[in-house]
């Protein structure tokens, strides 16, 4: 077994530059892995096995000859179905893409293949990645490896549930209402949904065109919050084809000043009270901030009671049609039930008043909660109001309003493990700032992941730590 595998990736690469390891053996132990775990979890759909190794070889007599591509030069890697892959088929988890090959990849994919990263498969994600929960009519669903008998969160769930397993080092995942940090919450990991902008979503299932595109941002999910710091930049910047991406400053999170922050929280939003576990851990993190003599108040952003609503009047206000352009395009004549049932509620025949009246109110909420930057410049609170559910289990969507809160704002947000409730599932914790400051809430992160200390893994796990 190759050690390196479950070390930050600046310690793969220096690992890979000093002659320590090499990719094929990276790869080849990435594979072994991943065959160990998946039956169990159903997190990978499709593998590169061959074109893999073909491309660690050639990594390692790139390096033999002194020439690298990139930070990530042989590091293997999982992308979530949603994202395109030109030598992969991408099926978005509908079933008229079952055999599709996009011949391009999308933006934040090649992004990665420049910088070295070498893709061995693809991670399970709900049709179209609209669903909490990790299941589609093509593969199926993808279990929890803390309890086989839950969710692994969604829509990101494959690539959540892997890297938690220590199958792979990190994944890139989509956020629209929480598709990132639900799963990392709900797999013990980190990730980040980056500011709205930040990304380009070329390439992504849900297009980068349209009423709700600014909800959507790719982003890294990973083991250590360190590798957040790596990734986010190399995926991050304009491509000229995202409407919404913009070329915006990149800060180096190791640059921040955490003792000169101002530090807001809460452990109940007022739409949905989290488990006691979830406010506990809130709780403990609190605490050993104001031991570390943070300035440190609580606080919750004017207007987030207004989130649900304005969320629910958003995806309702094209009657459909994003979803039937969707199915369209893609071929697919049955889609999974979590479609269906949207489809079922029908038109509600919003007038162009009301989808007016309706971004108004949008927009007026993003002022409102911009405010709370007057006085705090970050903000941790709970990424959901439970732990990991049971599969199929009935959800309420207001439990989920801790994260879709802040697509609604665009704001930048990291969720690493805070804390483990009383069956052993994990707790996230959500650390949020400004648009444009990943560097703070990373900063954040780092030093809470490392004052937090080891958590248990998961009985599923194939890496060479006992801890993370």
């Amino acid at each position: 077994m190759n050690e390196f595998l479950d070390q930050p990736l600046k310690v793969i690469a220096a690992a890979l530059k000093n002659g320590e390891t090499t990719s094929v053996a990276l790869v080849t132990d990435c594979l072994e892995r991943i065959d160990r775990v998946n039956p169990d979890l159903n997190a990978v759909v499709s593998m590169a096995t061959d074109l893999a190794l073909k491309h660690a070889a050639k990594a390692d007599a790139d390096s033999a000859s002194g020439q690298t591509t990139g930070p990530l030069h042989g590091i293997p890697m999982t992308i979530k179905d949603s994202l395109d892959t030109f030598d992969m088929v991408t099926t978005w988890g509908t079933q008229g893409r079952q055999q599709f090959r996009p011949g391009k990849d999308a933006a934040c994919v090649a992004r990665l293949r420049r910088a070295g990263a070498i893709l061995v498969g693809k991670t399970n994600t709900p049709e179209f990645t609209l669903s909490f929960q990790t299941d589609n009519l093509l593969f199926g669903r993808t279990n929890n490896p803390f309890d086989l008998n839950r969710s692994s969160g969604g829509s990101s769930g494959g690539a959540a549930a892997l890297i938690a397993s220590g199958a792979i080092p990190f994944d890139i995942g989509t956020d629209t209402g929480g598709s990132i940090r639900l799963p990392a919450h709900f797999c013990g990991i980190s990730g980040i949904k980056p500011t709205s902008g930040r990304v380009p979503c070329t390439g992504n299932a849900l297009p980068a065109f349209g009423l709700i595109a600014p909800l959507t941002q790719p982003g890294p999910l990973a083991r250590y919050v360190d590798d957040l710091g790596l990734l986010l930049p190399i995926i991050a910047g304009p491509d000229f084809i995202d409407p919404h991406c913009i070329d915006a400053p990149w800060y180096d999170p190791k640059q921040v000043n955490l003792d000169q922050l101002r530090i807001g929280y809460h452990s109940d939003n007022g739409l949905s009270s989290p488990e006691p576990a979830i406010i506990a851990s809130i709780n403990q993190v609190v605490e050993l901030l104001e031991g570390a003599s943070f300035n440190v108040a609580a606080g919750i952003p004017n207007g987030v009671e207004m989130a649900s609503l304005i969320m629910s009047r958003l995806m309702a206000a094209d009657d459909q049609d994003l979803l039937m352009t969707l199915l369209e395009e893609s071929r697919t004549s049955e889609p999974s039930s979590k479609i269906q049932s949207n489809l079922d509620r029908g038109k509600i025949g919003m007038t162009a008043v009301e989808v007016a009246q309706t971004i108004n109110v949008w927009h007026s909420y993003q002022s409102s909660m911009l405010s709370y930057f007057n006085d705090y410049d970050l903000l941790i609170c709970p990424v959901n109001a439970h732990t990991a559910i049971l599969h199929g289990q009935e959800e309420n969507m207001l439990d989920y309003s801790y994260t879709m809160a802040y697509n609604l704002t665009g704001w930048p947000s990291v969720v690493i493990r805070a804390g483990t409730d009383e069956t052993g599932l994990p707790i996230g914790v959500q650390i949020l700032a400004a648009p444009f400051r990943e560097d703070r809430c990373l900063a954040m992160a780092s030093f809470l992941e490392d004052k937090l200390g080891k958590f248990s893994l998961p009985d599923i796990h194939c890496g060479s730590d006992l801890e993370t």
